[in-house]
């Protein structure tokens, strides 16, 4: 019996640890080939790869992300391979399950919630005996009528071979993401959330899972996304984890969602210390900073707790932290999603991800909808459209926020311009994002690409056309951050220079012949005034930028400002020097 497994990943660079664990599983017993594709990749295309293994069961991971695709791969299938078995399984068809057998006639099998027992019994049966109704966790058709077996007991984890040894994943281990789980289960009941339906929380022997780590480090994985619910929840377990990255990282980054309230203080001290800078990440789900809100989707939260958690570990330096919201739950309106989006911008998190509800199948929200009036997608991913405190029209201007913030905050395009916009000249960060969101839509620029000039080049348009005070020092710190973030010497600019080239020239000449002119760091680079040309720009400012940096103090002085282009290391570094004392030396 040839048996497939597949599923459709959002990106290539994504794998499917489902697809393993069930491989893991299954075999020896019936070897599993395993076959990747993504939601892009055209139907044709996938349907033919599968064709040609000529398999007699496959089975389809399903999510909200993949379903619809999925769908129309596993109609065609059957047209072209009407006596092929397709299973489908996954969080996506786990729920309203008697729902999909009616909505995919061409699915022969559904296995509901934890799949890995579930499938190989199946595979039993379609070997031999085909009595399915002995196999818990599986759906089916009898005489054309659907069958909702009762669902089968928790697994042993440690119980289930490691899904994380195949040869066959090695060669791109470098290249792409590879998910891991120490722990199934969360202890929390967020009413928006699928892991809030599984009680309890099972963990892996954690010597087992330090030795597939080390495995996974040592044959070249560069990320590894922990998919635990709430990975620090156990802390012990979680300190020895970390201790034991730290000891065998080897370059490569560890990507944790950590519930932040509950980080204790000895720990956060831990990772202050020993953590070695940019090895882990944190992504951490705030969703709402609205009590009301969170005791109605059953989420305990201490917003006091949490803010101390990522502003200490952003004092230590060492680990990324990605932030998320969620617009459109119970009872937050507008202008609560405002304050809430406002207390968790103050953070400044290297990532600020602003996310909308989504009606999931089987959570106790969707279950309720009524409660609150909501409207969302009849299909996934089941994106709300309103409810009866936010209307359509609120969302669509969110959806502006959001992504305008993704462009300039989370990108870190231009750091020092942002903060300086949101604390100074804007009422609030929301109301920067917000206003400057509604700009780029009436401008119709959501529906053209960009280079990173035209991002410049839009804002600056922006602040002129509102007429936004202390535009000197605006365009001079979005000059700073663009010089900054490039790592060669960019052939364009998004602004004319105010220096003509004879100025230009005249300036680098005075600087190649005396270069503490400039500073002493900058003579130790020992640049002739032919590499000074090819390696550096120079620009003049309205304000001294050092001091700024410093102080966030502004001190009106115009200064020349050096951006030198490291060839060697492709790092790029600033310099400002009096623009008055380089007169001096240029023209004298």
């Amino acid at each position: 019996m040839k048996v497939v497994v597949t599923t459709l990943n959002a990106k290539y660079i994504h794998t499917c640890l489902a697809l393993r664990c069930l491989k893991a599983y299954a075999e020896p017993e019936y070897p599993i080939e395993m076959i990747e594709f993504t939601i892009k990749d055209p139907i044709m295309n996938i349907v033919t790869d599968l064709y040609k293994k000529n398999p007699d069961v496959i089975g389809f991971s399903c999510y909200i992300w993949n379903i619809e695709e999925t769908i129309k791969v596993v109609e065609m299938i059957k047209k072209v391979m009407p006596n092929v078995k397709i299973v489908l399984g996954g969080p996506e068809v786990s729920y309203d399950t008697a729902y999909w057998l009616d909505q995919i006639p061409e699915a022969d099998f559904i296995v509901v919630g934890e799949g890995e027992e579930a499938f190989k019994l199946l595979l039993d049966e379609l070997s031999r005996d085909k009595k399915y109704h002995m196999v818990f966790g599986l759906a089916y058709r009898k005489d054309g009528k659907g069958i909702v077996n009762p669902p089968s007991s928790k697994l042993n984890l440690n119980a289930i071979p490691s899904p994380y040894r195949f040869q066959e994943d090695l060669p791109a281990l470098s290249k792409r993401v590879t998910y891991f789980e120490t722990s199934r289960g969360c202890p929390f009941s967020c009413q928006f959330c699928l892991s809030s339906i599984e009680v309890g929380v099972r963990y892996f022997d954690i010597e087992r899972v330090k030795s597939d780590l080390l495995f996974l480090i040592k044959s070249g994985a560069k990320l590894i996304k922990f998919v635990d619910r709430t990975f620090n929840i156990k802390r012990d377990y979680a300190l020895e984890i970390f201790q034991f990255l730290i000891d065998h990282h080897e370059g490569c980054v560890f990507q944790f969602e950590i519930t932040a309230d509950i980080m204790r203080p000895e720990v956060l001290e831990f990772l202050n210390e020993n953590a070695p800078a940019g090895v882990f990440r944190f992504e951490i789900g705030v969703q709402s900073t609205n009590d009301a809100t969170n005791e109605l989707v059953k989420r305990k939260q201490n917003f006091e707790k949490l803010s101390r958690t990522v502003t200490l570990v952003k004092e230590g330096g060492k680990i990324d932290q990605h932030l998320d919201l969620i617009a459109g739950l119970p009872e937050e309106n507008y202008e609560s999603f405002k304050n809430t989006f406002n207390d968790v911008f103050a953070l400044r998190p290297e990532e600020l991800q602003l996310g909308f509800l989504k009606m999931l199948r089987g959570t106790g929200l969707r279950l309720r909808a009524n409660d609150h009036d909501y409207v969302y997608m009849e299909h996934a991913p089941y994106e709300i459209l309103g409810n009866n405190v936010l209307a359509f029209q609120d969302i669509v201007r969110i959806k502006r926020v959001e992504d305008v913030l993704e462009k300039y905050w989370n990108d870190h395009r231009m750091d020092e311009t942002i903060e300086y916009l949101v604390t100074k000249e804007f009422a609030s960060p929301f109301d920067f994002f917000q206003q400057f969101g509604d700009y780029w839509d009436q401008q119709g620029w959501a529906k053209i690409g960009h280079q990173l000039e035209d991002l410049f080049r839009r804002l600056y348009q922006f602040l002129q056309e509102r007429e936004t005070n202390n535009l000197e020092i605006i365009k001079g710190l979005m000059i700073y951050d663009y010089f900054i973030r490039h790592k060669h010497k960019p052939r364009t600019t998004w602004w004319n220079f105010s220096l003509t080239k004879d100025e230009q020239s005249h300036y680098l000449k005075s600087v190649a012949a005396s270069p503490k002119l400039i500073s002493d760091s900058f003579s130790e680079l020992d640049l002739s005034e032919k590499n000074l040309h090819k390696h550096t720009m120079i620009e003049v400012i309205s304000f001294d930028l050092d001091h700024y940096l410093q102080t966030n103090e502004i001190v009106c002085k115009e200064q020349l400002i050096v951006a030198y282009f490291n060839p060697k290391d492709q790092e790029t570094t600033h310099y400002t020097c009096s623009l008055t004392k380089l007169q001096q030396g240029a023209f004298s």
